[in-house]
C-alpha cells in the first residue's frame, strides 16, 4: 500500500498539471500565422520564410493567413479573439503599436490581449530625395529646407503611417516645416518620388537600395542607430546631424493572451534559432533587416515603450482615423 501511494505522489509531482499542462502544439494540426495586410508585401515575404521553417523544427504544418484591412487591425483582433493555444500567432510590425494612437477604435488591446514570443528583426527607413533636389547631404537638405519652408514635400503610403510619422519626427528633430503628401499604398508614394512628384521620402532598404544603386534616387542617411550592413557607406541621421528620429519597421510574433508558457517558449526556442542561422541572418541582412531574436520579455518591454512614444507622434502629427 505504501508503495502505491508513493508511485501516485511521484506521478502527480511529475505530470505537469494545470493549465500549462493542457496546451502543446497539437501533431498535424497546422500553426497558422496571421498577416495583416495583403499577400506579397515584405510582412508576407517573411512570414512565409519563418512558416517554412518553423514547419521544419516543429514537425506540424505552418500555414500563412492574410488577414488586411484596417491598417491591420483586423489581423490583429482576430488573433487576439483566437483560442489561446499556440496554433494562432501574429506576426506584428510597427503598425501594431501606432494604431492604438491613431484609430478611434482597434479591437485590441496590444498588452493585455497578446503574449509576446519574439522579436524577430528591425528594418530602418532610408532617406531618399529625387535627384532634382540640390541637396546631396542631410546638412544641405536642411538647409534647403528651412531657406524654403513648407516647398518641400515627402510623401508616405498614407495617414498614419510609419513613413508619415518619421517625417514628422524630422520636420521636429530638424526644424523644419516639409510638406506631407500621404498616397494609398509605398508603392505610389515611391513612385511619387521617383517620378519627381515628391522631392523627399522615407522608405525601407530593400525597395530603396536598387534606385540608389541606379541613380534614380539619392539616398541622404538611414534612420537606425547604426549604419546598414548591406550599405555602409550611408551615414545615420544621427551622424548627419539630425537627432532622435531613429524609426522603421519591425517584425514580431505574438500569440494570443493566456497561451501557456511552455507553448511561449518552444515557439521562442524555435525561431530564436531561425532567427541565429547563417542562411537567415545573411537574407535579413541583404534586406536591410537586422536580425534579432529577442524573448518574450524583452518584446514585453519594448511593446510597452513603443505605445507612449507613437501615441505622441501622432499627436503630433494631427493624423486620426476614425
Amino acid at each position: 500500500m505504501r508503495l502505491a501511494m508513493g508511485v501516485l505522489v511521484a506521478v502527480f509531482f511529475l505530470v505537469p498539471w494545470g493549465p500549462n499542462a493542457r496546451a502543446q502544439i497539437a501533431p498535424g494540426k497546422p500553426v497558422r500565422i496571421v498577416v495583416a495586410f495583403p499577400a506579397g508585401g515584405p510582412t508576407d515575404i517573411l512570414a512565409r520564410v519563418l512558416a517554412q521553417k518553423l514547419n521544419e523544427g516543429l514537425g506540424v504544418p505552418v500555414v500563412v493567413e492574410n488577414r488586411s484591412g484596417a491598417g491591420g487591425n483586423i489581423g490583429a483582433e482576430a488573433v487576439a479573439r483566437s483560442a489561446p493555444d499556440g496554433q494562432t500567432l501574429l506576426l506584428a510590425t510597427i503598425s501594431f503599436v501606432i494604431n492604438p494612437g491613431l484609430y478611434a477604435r482597434v479591437g485590441y488591446d496590444p498588452v493585455k490581449d497578446f503574449a509576446p514570443i519574439t522579436l524577430v528583426s528591425s528594418t530602418p527607413y532610408l532617406v531618399l530625395v529625387h535627384p532634382s533636389v540640390p541637396a546631396r547631404t542631410v546638412k544641405e537638405l536642411v538647409a534647403l529646407a528651412k531657406a524654403k519652408p513648407g516647398q518641400l514635400n515627402y510623401s508616405s503610403s498614407g495617414n498614419g503611417t510609419a513613413a508619415h510619422l518619421a517625417g514628422v519626427l524630422f520636420n521636429n528633430a530638424a526644424a523644419v516645416n516639409t510638406t506631407h503628401i500621404p498616397y494609398k499604398g509605398a508603392a505610389p508614394a515611391l513612385t511619387a518620388l521617383l517620378s519627381g512628384e515628391a522631392s523627399l521620402l522615407f522608405n525601407n532598404p530593400i525597395t530603396a537600395l536598387p534606385y540608389m544603386r541606379s541613380g534614380r534616387a539619392r539616398v541622404l542617411a538611414v534612420t537606425s542607430a547604426k549604419r546598414l550592413a548591406a550599405a555602409p557607406e550611408i551615414p545615420t541621421l544621427a551622424e548627419a546631424g539630425v537627432r532622435g528620429v531613429e524609426v522603421g519597421s519591425w517584425s514580431a510574433l505574438l500569440a494570443p493572451a493566456g497561451t501557456p508558457g511552455e507553448n511561449i517558449m518552444r515557439l521562442h526556442n524555435e525561431l530564436k534559432r531561425i532567427v541565429g542561422t547563417a542562411e537567415m541572418r545573411s537574407r535579413l541582412v541583404a534586406e536591410g533587416a537586422e536580425p534579432i531574436g529577442a524573448g518574450p520579455d524583452e518584446l514585453a518591454a519594448f511593446i510597452k515603450s513603443e505605445l507612449p512614444k507613437w501615441a505622441k507622434v501622432v499627436a503630433q502629427s494631427k493624423a486620426r482615423i476614425d
